[in-house]
């Protein structure tokens, strides 16, 4: 099913912000936009310029226009400007019960000027306590929570878990305000924290950031997501929305982000990796769904095909890393070969020490589904041509580490598979993701039509292989 989610909020005619931020992030994770407006916002990336609020009569026959007509999965609430409109949007969500709602409890910008005023503020504190998500930034979650804005991580965390026990809801806590070189943030409720670690984007690109990510989580959790999986997809589409938010070249402040740039694979240069991870959606979602990783995951899964497995695994990755070696060959830097050898040699080492420790030291011969997943990679580093490598090279990266960094919750020390979990959670091969993703999209910025259709039909088919990998220690048994 497409979610069908309801943006209430206000407008931005720059289009970064607002139900027009709202919109375009509804529809880029999958779902089916519609607006509600409650305020007509005169504004652009240097701020704000004037706010019209049409009568609240209005407001309320534009919901019953929705409601009336629409079977609604999802509600985000955005900018609700007064005390008189947040009655009109309460009254209403008593009565039309949507089953998911998020709030972007807009009250403080960035600055650190207040937008609403005090009765306001008593409303959308109340308002707290009848929604699914609340998603504050830093100054915002101090105001909620009755305290000053938080200026460490550690502070932030007991504000949120004070609002989650007084709201008796779920709070997404968002580091971008804190001063630190990461950017953390976590799920939060009364009875404990999700933490999903992040790294800073050092641009300006980040107009309507906590629109899109509030708009972004009510999709997602329409789609079936738990709060920290939402999360982790959410952040990993709006982080690279704001990496791309220059290229838009819209205005001359804090500019928008790029809210599709997943959807451009048929373009050069960056971005070309995005578009073909998100052409594989379908294969990722049947990685996720599939009896190996759910059983590796919550610790169920048999240890005898775990190391039938890895003992598979271990072979691939002597193939693995002699292609990786191909490419440190042939790359055109110092920079990427010395990369590509690091990893070649990681894949030997660090990686197999792994594989050991499960394994009883046995001989084991590759199975059919291991062959062909190297008889691939073999072909194409017998092309000689660099971008295709190192574009059939990346699903094992960015699978394993996307993986990683969504299981890593379900990780503690007594789990079973627990030294599997921490491998692929590690930041440094995170890092080693990210830069394997940017110089494929470099490769993809020198490489003409005709070579960037064998790049993604070479990552597609990897990305296949993953696939049948995980499905066959099921099959086997």
């Amino acid at each position: 099913m497409i979610p069908r989610v309801l943006s209430i909020a206000g407008t931005d005619p720059t289009g970064g912000a607002g139900i027009h931020a709202d919109l375009k992030s509804i529809g880029a994770l999958g779902g089916y936009g519609m607006a509600v407006v409650t305020a007509l916002v005169a504004q652009n990336t240097q701020g704000v310029r004037a706010v019209h609020v049409p009568p609240v009569e209005f407001l309320t026959e534009q919901l019953e226009a929705v409601s009336d007509d629409v079977r609604i999965d999802a509600v985000k609430l955005g900018m609700l400007h007064s005390a008189p409109l947040i009655a009109v949007v309460s009254d209403w969500l008593s009565r039309t019960r949507p089953p998911i709602i998020v709030l972007d409890p807009v009250m403080v910008a960035t600055s650190g000027d207040a937008l609403i005023d005090r009765r306001a503020t008593d409303a959308i504190r109340d308002l707290c306590t009848r929604v699914d998500l609340i998603t504050p930034n830093i100054p915002e979650l101090a105001v909620l929570a009755g305290a000053t804005p938080a200026t460490t991580w550690d502070e932030a965390v007991v504000q949120a878990t004070g609002l989650a026990s007084s709201s008796g809801t779920t709070v997404l806590l968002k580091g971008g305000h804190l001063p630190s070189d990461d950017c953390p943030d976590a799920i939060v409720t009364a009875s404990g924290t999700t933490t999903i670690v992040g790294r800073r984007v050092p641009t300006s690109t980040t107009h309507g950031t906590g629109c899109s990510l509030s708009s972004a989580m009510a999709t997602l959790a329409a789609s079936g997501l738990s709060w920290p999986d939402a999360l982790v997809r959410a952040k990993a589409w709006l982080v690279g929305a704001i990496e791309h938010g220059e290229s838009l070249h819209v205005g001359h402040g804090n500019g928008p982000v790029d809210h599709f740039h997943e959807l451009r694979p048929h373009l050069p240069g960056a971005g070309w990796c995005d578009g073909v991870w998100a052409l594989t959606n379908d294969v990722r979602a049947r990685v996720d769904e599939c009896e190996f990783i759910r059983g590796l995951q919550d610790g169920s899964l048999d240890q005898a095909r775990f190391r039938w497995y890895l003992a598979q695994d271990a072979l691939y990755l002597a193939d693995y890393s002699r292609v990786l070696a191909r490419a440190s060959a042939l790359a055109p830097t110092i920079t990427e070969q010395a990369f590509w050898a690091q990893c070649a040699q990681n894949a030997l080492t660090t990686e197999t020490q792994l594989h050991r420790s499960y394994l009883d030291g046995a001989v084991h011969e590759p199975g059919v589904t291991t062959l062909a997943y190297t008889n691939h990679l073999h072909a194409v580093a017998g092309t000689g041509a660099y971008a295709e490598i190192v574009a059939a090279l990346l699903p094992c990266f960015w699978l394993y580490a996307d993986l990683g960094r969504r299981m890593v919750s379900s990780d503690h020390a007594a789990h079973p598979y627990h030294d599997w979990l921490r491998t692929y959670a590690d930041p440094a091969f995170d890092e080693a993701t990210r830069t394997a993703i940017a110089i494929t999209d470099r490769a993809a910025q020198d490489a003409g039509i005709e070579q960037r259709a064998r790049m993604r039909a070479g990552f597609e088919r990897s990305m296949r292989h993953e696939l049948d990998f995980f499905l066959a220690p099921t099959r086997r048994s």
